[in-house]
């Protein structure tokens, strides 16, 4: 197996060319209309937005940062704008059943019409009303009433006193009512004189009196049936004038909502209301109760009347009342009222016949809002209640207003974790949000990219209403976003950070006093940017500078090596080396895996461990046991350890103190191994390997240290300025191996020999050194102990 060769300044860098970028600035470069790379996107909205079917809502998957929010919202306004406008919707009184506000649907923009004709209504009634009473005629109509109730009540009392006065008898007033008393040539008999009367004459005054007695009390006894039928004419006659008021306004908007009927039965209700309630209006002094008149107003729910296409809406507070509507409450005198004018509206009627964005991690955060959606769905209809009375806490009587239809297209946010989980979980998912809009995290980098990407930036720049980028700065970020995307053949779709990054490159450029946004500009703001987020970098680089953690550069070393690890602190992430060393002793073909037994390894770690014992069984042990108690441990790590990014190393490791060869220190080792001892890519190279030339550095000057790392992962190498420089000057290296042996033979200088047929090494090589020492192991694990047994515990004391 030959020796792979250190890489060139040109395989850990994919540089832009500036000849590849036809413009002097962005400001020669037309906006691109619809995002590069995002095709895949692009067709599942425009899929979801135009299909009709039921439960084929959208949920766009994405990173946070890719700009899922303004792309979805610009694609949905230029999808919505040809599309037509959704009606009006408005609560109006209910004069049937008070608590049940009525729904009533309008066309797009006559719901303000029809509220400002109500409002003008109610005003109308105000004053037109009681001017009516108030006028001549129908005071006239009524004092002629009044008159012929009184002329009827005085009509019977007269003809009982003119009967009484036939009979000699008179009719007397008195503050307790009337009596009848005898009287003799119109005078009234005195008491004595009447009882000289004989008995004949008694007997015939008091028949007399008594039957008039009779007849007054049926003529007083009718007086109150006279007084109702009064009231009832007087009424009537209110109702006439009220009609005779009511006939102009009302015919009049009748007239114009011909075409509506249920504005029309609307309007024959409130004059069927108004005509009841019609003595309310005779207050000329305070005028007719606030409340009554209120009961004509319209509260507009909903308002299309300013809006162009279908409705495209981000609701930011998705919870339940946000969503489906609220019935909001007024104090008066310490008591809390409401009626339908404080009806409010949500989101999801305002977006009916539209489309409503939802930010899916929000709505299912906010108390119950999810299943308020998904019932909305479901149901196709808008119930507006309040969270305490739709699960039964409160029993209070409150409105309850009329369900109101929506048709929308709800458009979630989320990342792949969340709709994953979602759709595991829940059952109503997937039949709600049939359609999946995935983003692309990356974009590709080829020879035709660069326009399209450099429009794409120049968009960006507009939108940001900052300088214009000149050709080198739209190279260099061209060149950032590779970084970015870890990978010399893609560029980041990630549009928050190449944002942010623009405009604080235009900071820099507006602090320099430049009209344009130049290379350098772009680089100081990269630069400021780790800067600003390298605080525990340079904290953990000054521990390893000073001694206290424990790092080698030069030199030869036993059981130890160089491995490269990743932390992510926030949005940064850096890289750093780890001092990985074993032991080995005899044993029984176990690999003790420290991180493990002390639970600070994950269970990737402790998989990549077991894939390692198996691969030295495989290679060393051929069909015996492999004899070896052996055990590995990241020095100086006090935090958990996950991944199998190490696993060549702690190979490389082991097998140095199986065999006793040391390992050169000025290497570090990335990389994962399958059970054949084949190398396999890892993450975060870029950040391991300027972690390890940083700590090189510092511990004075770099000469001839490296990293050795998977081949597959050369690609995905763009390094910085100062460790492509040391490439080129030959000061670092970087060798790309795809076999554990390569590792092996630029550790160990040694040749790592292949077995013959016979499965033997090659006499000096390293694998026949290791082959030699597990024999060795193997003998000694065989060799009788004190009392004549052979000793297979792996080395441990007996009690």
């Amino acid at each position: 197996m030959s020796r792979p060769a250190p890489l060139t300044e040109n395989q850990v860098y994919h540089g832009c060319p500036e000849d590849k970028l036809d413009f002097q600035t962005t400001e020669d470069l037309q906006d691109l209309e619809r995002p590069y790379g995002q095709d895949r996107v692009l067709r599942a909205l425009e899929f979801g937005a135009g299909i009709q079917a039921d439960g084929f809502n959208l949920f766009v998957l994405g990173p946070s940062g890719a700009g899922k929010n303004e792309l979805v919202e610009r694609f949905l306004c230029l999808h919505a704008a040809s599309q037509p406008v959704p009606p009006d919707w408005c609560h109006v009184y209910n004069f049937q059943f008070s608590e049940r506000p009525r729904a009533i649907r309008l066309p797009a923009g006559e719901g303000r019409r029809f509220k400002k004709h109500m409002n003008e209504l109610a005003e109308e009634l105000r004053t037109a009303i009681p001017a009516a009473f108030e006028s001549e005629e129908y005071q006239a109509r009524l004092q002629e009433l009044q008159e012929e109730m009184a002329k009827r009540q005085h009509q019977g009392l007269f003809d009982i006193q003119e009967e009484a006065n036939r009979n000699n008898i008179a009719m007397i007033t008195t503050p307790a009512g009337f009596t009848f008393a005898p009287m003799r040539k119109g005078e009234v008999i005195d008491p004595e004189e009447y009882k000289n009367f004989s008995d004949e004459e008694k007997a015939l005054v008091e028949s007399k009196v008594e039957e008039l007695q009779k007849k007054l009390q049926q003529t007083i006894q009718q007086i109150p049936r006279m007084r109702k039928e009064v009231r009832e004419r007087v009424h009537a006659l209110n109702e006439e004038m009220v009609q005779l008021t009511l006939g102009g306004p009302i015919g009049e908007l009748r007239e114009k909502w011909s075409h509506l009927q249920d504005i029309v039965e609307y309007l024959d209700a409130v004059r069927e209301d108004v005509v009841e309630h019609a003595e309310a209006f005779q207050d000329t002094d305070n005028g007719p109760p606030a409340g009554l008149l209120a009961r004509y107003k319209v509260n507009l729910l909903v308002d299309n009347a300013e809006t162009a296409g279908a409705p495209v809406i981000y609701e930011d507070l998705p919870n339940h009342q946000h969503l489906a509507g609220q019935i909001e409450h007024r104090a008066r005198q310490g008591n809390l009222y409401t009626d339908f004018t404080l009806i409010r509206g949500g989101s999801m009627h305002r977006a009916s016949g539209g489309y409503l964005i939802i930010d899916a991690r929000r709505v299912l955060t906010q108390p119950m809002a999810w299943e308020s959606l998904k019932r909305i769905l479901s149901s196709g209809e808008v119930r507006i209640e309040s969270l305490e009375r739709l699960y039964g806490l409160v029993s209070t009587v409150s409105l309850q207003p009329e369900p109101i239809p929506v048709s929308v297209k709800v458009v979630l946010l989320g990342d792949r974790m969340l709709y994953y989980l979602l759709s595991h979980y829940d059952p109503d998912f997937l039949d709600l949000f049939k359609v999946e809009a995935d983003f692309e995290d990356d974009l590709d980098r080829n020879e035709e990219c660069y326009e399209l990407y450099a429009r794409m930036i120049a968009t960006m720049a507009r939108g940001l209403k900052m300088r214009p980028l000149e050709r080198g700065a739209v190279a260099r970020l061209i060149e950032h976003a590779s970084r970015l995307a870890a990978d010399q053949r893609k560029l980041t779709a990630h549009d928050r950070v190449l944002r942010d990054i623009l405009s604080e490159a235009d900071h820099w450029a507006g602090q320099a006093g430049a009209d344009t946004v130049e290379a350098g500009h772009l680089q100081l703001a990269i630069d400021e940017r780790e800067y600003r987020a390298s605080r525990v970098r340079e904290r953990s680089r000054e521990q390893i500078s000073r001694g206290v953690v424990m790092i080698a550069t030069t030199g030869e070393e036993v059981a130890q090596v160089n491995g490269l690890s990743v932390l992510r602190l926030g949005a940064s992430m850096f890289g750093q080396p780890t001092r990985i060393t074993a032991t080995a002793r005899p044993g029984k073909g176990q690999v003790v895996d420290i991180e493990r037994e002390a639970k600070l390894g994950g269970p990737i770690h402790s998989k990549a461990v077991m894939i390692l014992s198996r691969f030295l069984a495989s290679r060393y042990a051929g069909d015996g046991e492999l004899s070896l108690s052996a055990s590995l441990a990241f020095e100086q790590s006090y935090g958990g350890v996950e991944g199998d990014s190490a696993s060549v190393a702690e190979t490389c490791v082991l097998l140095s103190a199986i065999s006793r060869v040391p390992l050169k220190q000025s290497f570090a080792v990335t990389g994962s191994m399958n059970q054949h001892g084949e190398v396999q890519a890892v993450g975060g190279v870029n950040e391991k390997i300027e972690g390890f030339f940083d700590v090189c550095k510092e511990a004075g000057d770099v000469r001839g240290q490296g990293v050795l790392l998977p081949a597959s992962n050369v690609e995905h190498l763009m390094l910085r300025a100062d460790v492509r420089q040391a490439i080129a000057e030959d000061r670092f290296r970087i060798y790309p191996i795809s076999d554990i042996n390569e590792a092996i033979e630029l550790l160990t200088g040694l040749e790592p020999g292949e077995p013959d047929s016979n499965g033997e090494f090659p006499e000096n090589s390293f694998n026949r050194r290791v082959a030699e020492r597990l024999e060795k192991f193997a003998e000694a694990s065989k060799k009788p102990d004190e009392n004549g047994e052979a000793n297979d515990s792996g080395g441990k004391d007996r009690d």
